[in-house]
């Protein structure tokens, strides 16, 4: 989008992160032995992998998680957390924000 500055483009960044993804979740290496046949699973898993990469896990390089150096949350959250999320998720499954942590919602 915009005017990008063409010798600046490269793919470096989304090759990494899907290398994370495979490295961290068995089903999408080449030869899995955990291979989700619906659609529907592999969403459900890729949402608790990217809720945990960016709200749970500390980065090394970043010395917080991405939403906290984002300004989305304003504190490193925990597993228990995140299990709250999902279980509260799956009772009210028409209220699209779950439990109300504090981040912000964009």
């Amino acid at each position: 989008m915009g005017n990008p500055d063409l010798a600046e483009i490269g793919t470096s960044f989304v090759e990494r992160q899907n290398l994370n993804i495979r490295m961290g979740n068995r089903r999408f290496t080449r030869m899995p032995n955990a291979f989700s046949k619906r659609v529907r699973n592999r969403l459900y898993m890729l949402h608790i992998y990217f809720v945990y990469y960016n709200f749970v896990r500390f980065h090394m390089t970043l010395e917080t998680t991405p939403a906290v150096e984002a300004g989305i949350a304003e504190r490193r959250y925990d597993m228990e957390w995140m299990i709250d999320l999902f279980d509260a998720k799956k009772r009210n499954p028409k209220d699209p924000q779950g439990i109300k942590p504090n981040v912000k919602v964009c």
